[in-house]
């Protein structure tokens, strides 16, 4: 059995999102975004638009982009609950999770090589990277409950989102140098990115053990895997607090998740002139300095008020935010303060998920099988985001008015919180 409450084992768990959060800020929400809008349009007339062509259709090209991160987390929540389900039973979570860090890290580096005239294949390569860093997740968190007592939930968590943010932000920095001083090619950083993020999870590998409760898989690992799964998700069914939690989870993820992949494009396209679309990186910074502020401030809440309280108070103020977005942002001033204020809150609503999920579980030894229900309500919900967004972006021509569909999801999700059971567990 593995020692609860290791220093160790806690800082080298940590420390992934240190190495993995590089893909969520340099390829997901800063340098990427700009290269592929910069990297790919068509020429109308003598002006160049942002259509692209694949498979005979027109597109915008951040509508296409949308539908591929769409499909990652479709693909993501269809095959990761029957992995975590063969981890568990076979004892393996760690090297599942070493698969897809290293799928990630690859096919990030491949980024490289990204070019429109092979459009396909590029979105193809995005998409494999999407699927390595959200797969990995699956297995990185269901961790938590294994090395932390539930009263280090919070701590723990915020913890980990804290290097994360921190470690992102100084890779994007020496990016941001070295594109700008030494005129590097931005598609090094890509590259920078996938030795990043495989790197320094050699540290976690190192010392995350595999086989926590020393299972010893026999027979069909298929069959078994998709049995234990199963037995899961009947007990799941019968956990009134846990139902609630999910469904709460599953609506408001939409809206933070679809909000850390569509701020740049949004942000370009609506608010940034064409001159100054290079400052949007301060906005990016500001949101990440201030997330390691926000992952502390709302674990330190949650222990005045109680997880679901906190959590509560963080929608409310993601509903302020997007509304204020949609009615009065049309300036970077007025982006660099939501920006603020969204780094207050990201970091505070994903490290409290998290860890209050960890803490409404059953004793059981099946963490992996759980967390897969997490995953798949965030990644469907991710999916059903991001395609909303690209679908009302291809119907109107702007993406303004899919910030609409943002605050409807915070809203549900607030209304579906307040309806969960009291629990010792997340309450003060």
């Amino acid at each position: 059995m593995l020692e609860k409450g290791n220093k160790k084992i806690i800082n080298a768990w940590a420390f992934y999102d240190w190495a993995n959060s590089s893909y969520p800020l340099v390829i997901t929400t800063a340098i990427f975004p700009l290269f592929y809008e910069a990297t790919t349009g068509s020429m109308v007339n003598g002006v160049k638009t942002d259509l692209v062509t694949l498979f005979g259709r027109t597109f915008h090209n951040t509508e296409l982009y949308d539908y591929t991160i769409a499909l990652s987390f479709l693909i993501v929540s269809i095959f990761t609950p029957l992995l975590s389900g063969i981890a568990d039973y076979s004892g393996s979570k760690r090297k599942f999770m070493q698969f897809f860090c290293y799928l990630g890290s690859l096919s990030c580096a491949s980024l490289y090589f990204f070019d429109q005239s092979h459009l396909g294949l590029s979105l193809f390569t995005i998409m494999l990277t999407s699927v390595g860093f959200w797969g990995s997740l699956v297995f990185y968190n269901a961790f938590l409950p294994e090395i932390a007592e539930p009263a280090d939930h919070d701590r723990v968590s915020a913890k980990g989102y804290s290097l994360g943010y921190i470690g992102s932000s100084i890779l994007l920095v020496l990016n941001l140098i070295a594109i700008q001083v030494f005129h590097m090619d931005p598609k090094w950083s890509f590259v920078s990115v996938a030795i990043w993020w495989m790197g320094f999870a050699q540290i976690t590998f190192a010392r995350l053990p595999n086989n926590v409760y020393g299972r010893k898989p026999e027979g069909n690992v298929i069959f078994k895997g998709f049995r234990e799964l199963y037995k899961v998700w009947k007990e799941l069914k019968e956990i009134s607090r846990l139902k609630r939690y999910l469904a709460s989870f599953f609506i408001y993820s939409m809206g933070v998740q679809t909000v850390m992949i569509i701020a740049v494009p949004f942000a370009s396209k609506e608010i940034f002139p064409p001159d100054q679309k290079g400052n949007l990186i301060i906005a990016v910074l500001i949101i990440q300095f201030l997330g390691v502020g926000g992952s502390i401030l709302f674990s330190r809440l949650s222990k005045w008020i109680g997880n679901i309280k906190a959590l509560g108070v963080s929608i409310f103020i993601w509903i302020g935010i997007c509304i204020g977005t949609y009615l009065w942002v049309f300036t970077p001033t007025g982006f660099y303060v939501v920006a603020a204020l969204v780094g207050l809150v990201m970091g505070g609503i994903q490290s409290l998920s998290r860890s209050t999920y960890s803490k409404l579980l059953p004793e059981t030894q099946d963490h992996a099988s759980y967390f897969s229900f997490y995953d798949v309500c965030e990644k469907i919900g991710i999916a059903i985001g991001t395609l909303s967004f690209g679908l009302i972006e291809g119907l109107t021509g702007g993406m303004r008015n899919s910030i609409l569909t943002l605050i409807a999801f915070f809203v549900v999700g607030f209304i579906l919180l307040l309806t969960i059971p009291k629990s010792k567990a997340i309450e003060v």
